[in-house]
């Protein structure tokens, strides 16, 4: 693969297909139905962690496990998400990965040890192909707007990340269904998303998948691929590391659990304004290094925040460094979009970056928690978070540059 530098030129419509109002406003439904449905299943999960171990009495290191195989089916699977688009076509491909999301998440409910693991390692693989494929669709239906799209898409996404983490425990508690039946609620959302996603099965780009068919070569040789790919190996490396270890770290440092769970959740949802705004901005101009830098320069003080003695300000550090993960992730969505030059190849280099980022980011709660069993602080753990956030700012500004991975 090459790098070429871009150069302002009209979309490129390989399709004249004008969709009416009401398909296009169907698809964009369901883009959004898709995205709401690729965290629930998995967010949801933490804050129900201590009920699960206490039913089943299973050890930490396997409860552990429900948290790292989502993460690790992402890295498996996510490279063949485009072969499978292309052989089946991406709508049949995304209707498939819905149902085999509520499969999953019935599987993992069943009053068994086995179910539970085997559900979750399915709902993972669904949501591995959703995650690929969601930003080469948008590429390619949505030429002119991949920044709106995109916006869109991972502001739902944290949205509804959030939402599950949050709402987990009172589902579980105040309806009276337990830890199963307030995991097993999110497969209703997927069943919504199937019923709005299923007139997609008749556009023209379903009818016809050999149209979006072509083979994209050489990709794991671009330099620039390869920024695209760490920049989102480092970003999920931080985010998943600070969402597992945050209420610890806040709570040795002297804060009550409570207001420690509560700091996470505001990690979280500060990140979805970010997430909403970077896009557009990324969109409307050729480089995105100033954004890189800009968003680097909050993770960085929020770092060094958390590091100082005194935690008045924590909440301040917490917010700027939400602030920066949420541009973090929607950033790395439009390098996807914005570093190819059209869907097939938006789709093979969203495949390998997430197959990379998300292996990263299964092994990122494990060696921060390994660094602080062997120094029993927080302060090397953090420091490693600097580094990684160092090393996610210099390949972040070789794939902000203003280019295009081409044959």
């Amino acid at each position: 693969m090459k790098t070429r530098t871009l150069k302002p030129t009209s979309p490129d419509r390989t399709d004249q297909h004008s969709p009416s109002r009401l398909s296009t406003a169907l698809l964009v439904a369901g883009i959004v139905l898709l995205a709401a449905n690729l965290r629930p299943a998995i967010t949801s999960v933490g804050p129900l962690i201590g009920e699960i171990r206490a039913d089943i009495g299973i050890s930490n290191g396997l409860i552990g496990l429900l948290t790292a195989l989502p993460l690790l089916a992402f890295a498996a699977l996510s490279p063949l998400a485009p072969r499978l688009a292309r052989r089946w076509g991406m709508e049949f491909t995304l209707l498939v990965s819905l149902i085999v999301l509520v499969v999953g998440i019935v599987l993992r409910s069943l009053p068994s040890v086995v179910a539970l693991f085997a559900g979750t390692a399915l709902l993972g693989t669904a949501i591995a192909i959703s995650n690929v494929l969601l930003p080469s669709l948008m590429k390619r239906d949505f030429p002119t707007r991949v920044g709106l799209m995109t916006s869109v898409y991972s502001t739902i996404m944290g949205s509804w990340a959030a939402l599950a983490a949050g709402v987990s425990v009172p589902i579980a508690q105040g309806l009276g269904i337990g830890w199963r039946g307030s995991l097993a609620c999110w497969a209703l959302l997927a069943i919504v998303a199937i019923v709005v996603w299923l007139p997609q099965l008749r556009s023209h780009h379903a009818i016809a998948p050999k149209r979006t068919s072509t083979t994209v070569r050489g990709l794991w040789r671009s330099l620039l691929a390869w920024q695209v790919t760490l920049f989102m190996g480092f970003q999920s490396l931080v985010f998943y590391a600070v969402v597992t270890w945050l209420s610890a770290i806040l709570h040795d440092q002297g804060m009550n659990a409570t207001s420690a769970g509560w700091m996470v959740s505001l990690f979280q949802l500060v990140g979805i304004p970010s997430s909403f705004l970077v896009p557009m901005l990324a969109g409307r101009r050729p480089s995105q290094r100033l954004l890189v830098v800009a968003i680097g320069i909050l993770c960085l003080t929020a770092y060094a925040g958390l590091l100082s003695t005194g935690n008045n300000l924590i909440p301040l550090w917490i917010a700027l460094l939400g602030f920066g993960q949420g541009a973090c992730i929607s950033l790395a969505l439009m390098f996807f979009i914005l570093r190819t030059p059209d869907a097939a190849h938006a789709a093979e280099l969203s495949g390998m970056a997430q197959s990379i980022g998300y292996l990263l980011a299964a092994a990122g709660p494990v060696l921060f928690g390994l660094l602080h069993d062997l120094t029993h602080t927080w302060t090397i753990p953090l420091l490693t978070l600097v580094a990684v956030t160092l090393g996610m700012l210099c390949t972040g500004l070789g794939a902000g540059r203003n280019a295009t991975v081409t044959p």
